[in-house]
């Protein structure tokens, strides 16, 4: 698949749920309403999509959420996946989780072909923990990585950047995750969905991060991918490496891979734009494969040059794009 600027479409990410047992808050608001059942694709419907897409030539899959490992059965979704390891037709098949249900599935997770994960861990202090999750608890998560670890799985770090939040431990979770054998990525907050604080309160560029990490590590550039759009630096003192995903201060959409599934079905060929196409209708009808690979080939058409995110004043009590990361999937 190849998109109108010459992209080629690689990578698909899909949201298994837009429920989550944490409510970070850069993320939703606290009482979130969720989606009702009716609305939410099915797991053959999800497997039904994705295949269509493996079809068309994508080799990554990242199953997201919300938190993907709250979904019920998931893991029927995700040997099904597994098959298309197997076959060779797919290269890699991954999830981004808050790690709260690893000490679960760590070890279904590898013997379905899994074998890295991204852990979503904003800092390692149990009260800074519960005021940045509201709900979650800092001892599962940690208990759950110790046992992916053991299970086999490779597993990277995605730490989001908030002023006045976790800006103070930064440099430790260098630290922490070096001597741990893990990579960790700093992403910026992005300007998606209403959320009970001011986001350009919270803002925090990575460059600035960045400087800051440089006074204590030796940083030299990697040439490191995963697909994704994080820029990697190899740290000489622990031998891991930090990656840095900068939607706001430095755009990467040149070279953008990949569309997103949401669990209600659309697709978004931009995370941040609002344009869609609605897959969920297409396989519910009676068209068939043909109807959805033509769906998914008019989409990818579609897909923008890149996204128009933005944090500011004026842009903090209306959202460059409405629907809530937890319903787009990371």
């Amino acid at each position: 698949m190849i998109d109108p600027f010459g992209r080629h479409v690689s990578y698909l990410r899909v949201s298994v749920t837009d429920r989550c047992d944490f409510r970070c808050t850069y993320c939703m608001a606290e009482n979130m309403t969720f989606l009702p059942k009716k609305d939410v694709l099915n797991l053959e419907e999800l497997e039904a999509i994705t295949a269509a897409f493996i079809r068309k030539g994508v080799r990554k899959v990242r199953l997201t959420g919300g938190e993907p490992l709250v979904r019920k059965g998931i893991m029927a979704l995700i040997n099904s996946l597994g098959r298309y390891l197997q076959s060779g037709e797919l290269d890699e098949l991954t999830l981004t989780t808050n790690g709260s249900q690893l000490s679960k599935y760590s070890k279904e997770l590898f013997q379905a072909g899994v074998r890295r994960i991204n852990v979503s861990l904003d800092t390692l202090d149990p009260e800074n923990f519960k005021k940045i999750t509201r709900w979650g608890d800092i001892n599962k998560v940690l208990s759950g990585l110790d046992t992916a670890q053991n299970a086999g799985l490779k597993i990277k770090l995605n730490t989001v950047a908030v002023r006045g939040g976790n800006d103070h431990e930064l440099d430790d979770m260098v630290r922490w995750a070096g001597d741990r054998g893990m990579d960790i990525t700093f992403i910026e907050t992005m300007p998606m969905g209403a959320i009970d604080e001011l986001r350009s309160d919270r803002f925090l560029p990575l460059s600035e991060v960045k400087e800051n990490l440089a006074k204590n590590w030796t940083m030299t550039d990697s040439s490191h991918k995963t697909g994704g759009p994080a820029d990697y630096v190899n740290i000489a003192e622990t031998g891991q490496r930090v990656g840095f995903i900068t939607p706001l201060s430095h755009n990467f959409c040149e070279s953008c891979n990949r569309v997103r599934l949401t669990c209600t079905g659309m697709l978004y060929m931009c995370l941040g734009q609002n344009d869609n196409a609605d897959l969920k209708k297409i396989i519910r009808s009676e068209g068939g494969v043909e109807a959805l690979d033509a769906a998914i080939d008019e989409a990818i058409g579609r897909k923008p040059k890149g996204h128009d995110f933005i944090i500011d004043r004026q842009s903090d009590h209306i959202p460059a794009v409405a629907r809530h990361m937890s319903v787009t999937g990371g």
